[in-house]
This record gives C-alpha cells, sequence and structure tokens, in this order.
C-alpha cells in the first residue's frame, strides 16, 4: 500500500491510582470511560479520521468485500418449529439483510410472517428471539433497534399478521412459555428503572403470568423476589399445561436453580417447589415431556452431562433415575422427543465429539441406544426439531439444521423407516465456494494437556508458510464448533490457512473444561492460544510474521491478552467488542454478571489473579507491538467501549513499531451492538479487518 504517516492524538496521561488490596493499579486513561467527556469525544473523532485513512488505502478491499458478498448471498435456512400442522422457520434469500420468519401450512404453502427489514427499512431493527403458542395460531417475537438488545415483545395472530399487543419493553433475555389455548403466557421482565436502585437498571428481572391483551403492568409475578439481582431465568411449561418449570442463575454463574409448580391446583400464582440451588454447583436443564416425566439434562456427577428422568410430584435429585449415562469423550448437548406415531417414540440425542455433532436414537423407557443417525460430514447441527402431531404426515422425520465450514445453514431429515438422512432444503443462493481442506489437529499445551483445532487451508498438508488467521474463544462454556465462515473462506480463498483452536474455557470438552479456563485457571486459555501459534508455525503452516490473530467479546479479551504477554509471536491483531481493564470490568453494563467467570476485584486474591493477565494493566513501554485494530459498536449494551478505547490509548503511547508499518486504530460503528448485524455491515465490518489483517501478513487480496 502506499505508505501512510501515522501520527497519533495526544491523550493525557492523568495521575490516577487506586490501592486495592495492597495494590497500587495505574489508570491514566481513567478519563476514556466517559463517553461524554469533551475530550473523550474529541480524542474519538481524531480516532475515527485516523482508522479510515488507513483502512481506506488498504490493499485488495473491493476484492474482499465482493468476495464476502458473493459467500454471504448463499443464504440460510432453519429446522422448522412445529405447532400442531404448522410449522415456522427462516429463511434469508440472496440480497436480504436479515432472515424472515415464514410459516408454511399444512397444505404446502408458505409465507413469510415477519421480515424485520419491512418494519425497519433502515436495517437497525433485528429479531432476537419468537415462540409460537402450542396451537400454532398465535406468535411472539421479540425485536431490538440500534443494537440494544432489549427485545420489545409483540404478539401476532398467525392467520392475518395482525398485531394482537405489543410492544412490551424490559423483556431482554425473555423466554415465552404458551399455556394450552394461547391466552396467557409466562415471560421474563425486567422490574421498571425507576424501582431500582441507580446502576442497576439492566438487572432485577422477575418472572411474570401474563394474560394476551391485558396491561402487563398489572401481569401477576411469579418468581424472582429475594434473589440476587442479577438473576436470569428461563421458563418451560409441559404441553399438557400442567408444569411450570423455572431455572435461574446469577450472571453467567453455570450453577443453576430450578423449581417445578403444579399449575393444575388453579393457583394463579403458582406454588414453587426447588429441585436445585445454585449453592449445589452443578448445572441441570429440566422439562417434562409428553410421556408426563420429568428429564434433567445435568452436570450432576457427569460433567460431560448425563440425562435423568422422575416423576415431576417427587421431582428431587435423590428421585432421579439415569437414563443416558455420561460418555468420557463426548458432551451431551440436548434432547428431543420424536414420535412416529407407531407407539414407539424415541429421543433424540444430540451429542458433540471434540465439538463435532453427532446423533442418536434412545429408547425412552431404558435410555437403551437403537439407531446413530447418519450426518452429512463433520459439522453442527444447529437444531433437532420433529413435529408435534404424531399422526400427520411429517410423523416418519426428524429434522436437523445443518452447516459446517464450507456450507451454508440448510436442513436435512431423518427417515425413520429408513434409516437414512437426506438433504430437504439447501440454502437458498447459489454461491461459488473456494477449494478448502478442512481437518481437526491435536497439539500440546505447556502443562501437556491435548488440545484439538480445526484448519481451513488450500492444500491438505503444508506446502509453504502462508499468511494465517487464527481465532478462539475459550470462556462460559461456550464451544467454538463447525459452522459456516465467509470471513474465514475469503482468507483461505486468497491463499491464507485459518485455525480454531478448542480452547479451555469454553464447553467443548465438557464442565471441567470449561472450569479449567475460568478464574483462578484462566492464564490456561491463554497458554492453549499461544501453544495453537507456536503449532502453526512448527509445523509449517505459518511464520510468526505472517500470523494474525481475531477475537471479539471474551474473544477479545483472549487477543489482547495474547498480543501483551507474546508481542513477538503474532503479526496483527483484530481485537473486537473486547474486555481489556480487568479490575474495572464490573463496573460496567453488564460486567458485573461475569465475576462467576473471572472473579472480582473486591476480592484480594481474586484481584491477584485479574492482575496476572489483564491487558490494560499489561501494557509495557518501548515494546515492538504488532498491527492492533479495535473494532467496537457505540450501542453495545454488554462491553462497554471504554475498554478498546483506553487500551488504545495505552498502546499508542507505549508500542515502539513505527505507525506507518504496524498502526494501533479504533474502528467505531454506531447504532449497532454487541450481537445481530445486518448482511451489509457484515460485509463492511468484515472488509475492514481482512484487509487489514491481509496488509499486515502479508496476504494478497486481489
Amino acid at each position: 500500500m502506499t505508505e501512510v504517516v501515522l501520527t497519533y492524538p495526544d491523550a493525557e496521561r492523568a495521575d490516577v491510582v487506586d490501592e486495592l488490596h495492597g495494590h497500587r493499579i495505574a489508570d491514566p486513561y481513567r478519563w476514556l470511560e466517559d463517553a461524554e467527556d469533551p475530550r473523550c469525544q474529541a480524542w474519538s473523532r481524531t480516532q475515527d479520521e485516523l482508522a479510515r485513512d488507513w483502512l481506506d488505502a488498504l490493499p485488495g478491499r473491493e476484492a474482499v468485500a465482493e468476495r464476502m458478498r458473493s459467500l454471504l448471498a448463499a443464504g440460510s435456512v432453519g429446522a422448522p418449529l412445529w405447532r400442531g400442522e404448522r410449522a415456522f422457520f427462516t429463511r434469508r434469500l440472496p440480497g436480504q439483510e436479515f432472515p424472515a420468519l415464514h410459516v408454511r401450512e399444512a397444505d404446502g404453502s408458505e409465507r413469510v410472517l415477519l421480515d424485520v427489514t419491512e418494519l425497519d427499512p433502515s436495517g437497525r431493527t433485528t429479531l432476537d428471539r419468537w415462540s409460537p403458542s402450542l396451537e400454532g395460531d398465535l406468535l411472539a417475537y421479540q425485536i431490538s433497534v440500534g443494537g440494544d438488545e432489549e427485545s420489545l415483545l409483540h404478539v401476532v395472530d398467525v392467520t392475518t399478521g395482525e398485531l394482537v399487543e405489543g410492544p412490551i419493553d424490559r423483556c431482554r433475555y425473555s423466554s415465552i412459555s404458551w399455556l394450552p389455548g394461547g391466552e396467557e403466557y409466562f415471560y421474563v421482565r425486567r422490574l421498571p428503572p425507576e424501582s431500582v436502585p441507580e446502576g442497576e437498571e439492566q438487572f432485577h428481572r422477575r418472572v411474570w403470568r401474563h394474560r394476551v391483551g391485558a396491561d402487563p403492568e398489572q401481569d401477576l409475578l411469579v418468581h424472582g423476589e429475594g434473589l440476587h439481582h442479577t438473576f436470569y431465568f428461563g421458563t418451560s411449561v409441559s404441553d399438557d399445561g400442567r408444569w411450570l418449570l423455572i431455572h435461574g442463575s446469577p450472571g453467567t454463574a453455570r450453577r443453576d436453580s430450578v423449581w417445578i409448580a403444579d399449575l393444575s391446583d388453579g393457583a394463579e400464582v403458582p406454588r414453587l417447589h426447588r429441585i436445585l440451588d445454585t449453592s449445589d454447583g452443578v448445572r441441570a436443564g429440566a422439562w417434562v415431556e409428553r410421556d408426563g416425566r420429568m428429564y434433567v439434562q445435568t452436570t450432576l456427577d457427569a460433567p460431560r452431562w448425563r440425562l435423568c428422568v422422575a416423576d415431576p410430584e417427587r421431582p428431587d435429585p435423590a428421585d432421579w433415575t439415569e437414563l443416558v449415562a455420561e460418555e468420557p469423550d463426548s458432551v451431551l448437548e440436548a434432547v428431543r422427543w420424536f414420535d412416529t406415531g407407531d407407539g414407539d417414540p424415541r429421543l433424540a440425542v444430540l451429542r458433540t465429539r471434540h465439538a463435532v455433532s453427532e446423533v442418536t436414537l434412545h429408547d425412552p423407557a431404558t435410555g437403551e441406544r437403537t439407531d446413530v443417525v447418519p450426518l452429512p460430514g463433520t459439522g453442527q447441527v444447529t437444531s433437532i426439531t420433529a413435529a408435534d402431531d404424531a399422526t400427520g404426515a411429517n410423523r416418519d422425520l426428524l429434522w436437523l439444521g445443518w452447516t459446517d465450514f464450507a456450507t451454508p445453514s440448510c436442513v436435512h431429515t431423518y427417515s425413520r423407516a429408513t434409516g437414512e438422512t437426506s438433504l430437504a432444503e439447501r440454502a437458498p443462493g447459489a454461491v461459488e465456494l473456494p477449494d478448502v481442506h478442512t481437518s481437526q489437529v491435536a497439539y500440546t499445551s505447556p502443562d501437556g494437556t491435548t488440545v484439538r483445532m480445526f484448519l481451513l487451508s488450500p492444500s491438505a498438508t503444508p506446502d509453504q508458510p502462508r499468511p494465517a488467521l487464527m481465532t478462539g474463544y475459550g470462556g462460559f462454556s461456550l464451544s467454538m464448533e463447525p459452522g459456516y465462515s465467509p470471513s474465514a473462506l475469503a482468507w483461505v480463498a486468497a491463499g491464507g490457512v485459518w485455525a480454531l483452536p478448542s480452547l479451555r474455557g469454553g464447553g467443548e470438552e465438557g464442565e471441567q473444561w470449561h472450569r479449567a479456563g475460568m478464574r483462578e485457571s484462566k492464564q490456561n486459555v491463554f497458554d492453549d492460544f499461544h501453544a495453537a501459534a507456536q503449532h502453526l508455525i512448527t509445523e509449517g503452516w505459518t511464520t510468526s510474521d505472517q500470523l494474525g490473530i481475531t477475537g471479539g467479546s471474551n474473544g477479545g479479551l483472549l487477543v489482547g491478552a495474547a498480543l501483551t504477554q507474546r508481542p513477538e509471536l503474532y503479526r496483527a491483531v483484530v481485537c473486537s467488542a473486547p474486555l481489556l481493564d480487568m479490575v474495572r470490568y464490573e463496573q460496567f453494563l453488564l460486567g458485573r454478571t461475569w465475576n462467576e467467570e473471572y472473579g472480582t476485584a473486591d476480592d484480594a486474591e481474586e484481584l491477584g489473579w485479574l492482575l496476572s493477565y489483564s491487558p490494560y494493566h499489561a501494557v509495557e513501554p518501548q515494546t515492538q507491538y504488532p498491527s492492533v485494530l479495535f473494532t467496537v459498536f457505540e450501542s453495545d449494551t454488554r462491553v462497554d467501549p471504554n475498554h478498546a478505547r483506553k487500551m488504545c490509548a495505552a498502546l499508542q503511547h507505549a508500542t515502539a513499531s513505527d505507525p506507518g508499518k504496524r498502526p494501533v486504530l479504533l474502528r467505531r460503528e454506531t447504532e449497532v451492538g454487541h450481537s445481530a448485524r445486518s448482511v451489509s455491515r457484515t460485509v463492511g465490518l468484515a472488509t475492514d479487518q481482512l484487509a487489514f489483517l491481509a496488509e499486515a501478513t502479508g496476504l494478497a487480496l486481489s
């Protein structure tokens, strides 16, 4: 590229020092926490200009943008959710910014039920959740505007499309559990902001019972009083309407409370019985199935999960019976009822083995495995569904949402009669996919732990060191599984190598794998990542001068730690919506809900954990740092953009690298948040990120 002279804006280094548990902790850029501070605004505007000048001058921008548009033009389709004889599913056609929600009638006819771009052509509105009533006559859906993830709740008539009620506000992260007949549902809503302490407006959730069309301010309070203000809740109701189950946990802690109530006693406010408490220290999901039994998917005595059953009238753990046991090398992910109408139903059990999906059928009476469902390849089952009506035309079919690294989201069906799996609906757009070799390799982390990594490359074996792009997450028990990735495919199409290690902290190998990468063990995640980079170099896939890394959210923390711990190992970094100041993260937005994962600065020992890797506090002056691009979203309501602002200022001040060769830049977007975004915004962001990484690592995009 034409050489661009970069001059970083002045950023005052204030003499701010906190004394916490005997530690003197400097925070010279505290003033960048306040987005309303005129100094912060002026500094941000200058960063905008700096980033835009550099990014717009990068070579290959149009080539990567066109490649991304082409790959995203494949569209997507999701597995149907059956309610009566109606099937509800999402489909995104080529040229559409977001998937639209469709309904398929019993006669096979289809129509669009909800398209957010028709609600808001600006592309600022996203569909968060949707839930049809048990009869399929009504649909509850939740939308957010401008990235705020507030999830405004509406209900529409499925036949006419007319709005029945809404919007009901403060429904972020709310499940919807319909009662039979469609007149009532249970849901989760925060208390009004004026009724909670200042700074806690995003918390204080409660479970409510709501009658369709009634004033939500008159809803019946079901649960939540007296629990910690960070509790999240989920609800489910049995198909016969008799049993209500509520799941709860403080923040994102992987410690569940479960309550059950018998609704047949006629009480408007159900009488809840607690099955599990967070103090039990286990994870569990429970529901009452069509055979009248309570099923419990749990880590109790099984870190890779097992399935138990019980009589819902005797729901306590002492009365559970194990139905499907834990397996030593796979993780039980989900269970679905599959009734073909022949009086011999099955349970469809989804497992992942080293992050790759497997599906088997089991006898619900004995738990015995009876069938293996053939899958299209090495990939991810995104959902499993079966028809509600066991006498209908689809009763023999199990519907599987499917994707892998080179397959856009599509749907397959498994026929129990034939034992075969076939493609039911491919992604609707025609797309030319690059030749990609996909493999999963194993390497060893410094403490001897075996870690697995997916590799996408132009060749089956290393033929020469190539520019490589590695990403990861490693937190909150989230598993990084094979999935269609236009960014990865665009990188490989240009001749690069793309890598995804299954880091500790994730859920790829069960709850013990997660716990081995959280709290006092967080350094294991970063060690796994460094070891993955070293493996790519040792095996001849790349060199440190050709290696770029990228991560978002907790993955932004990952690459922030990587670049400060091993700056010589990485050539370029894209750090998106990151956590970086681990001393003060709890003070912003949803931060306090993550202290079970990371630890809290309020505790002396845990502050030590945080300081040991906090990227903002690990920046050292006169260090040759890699090229770094921070990408942040001003409407992010999860991770405050101030993390990236402060880190950007710190690196610009400290780096000994030539800004014209290894810049530190901050790219901001407005009216978009932490999660869903339109296709055009996806293309714009990916173009800047990939062009930045390609220029630094020597990958020719054009």
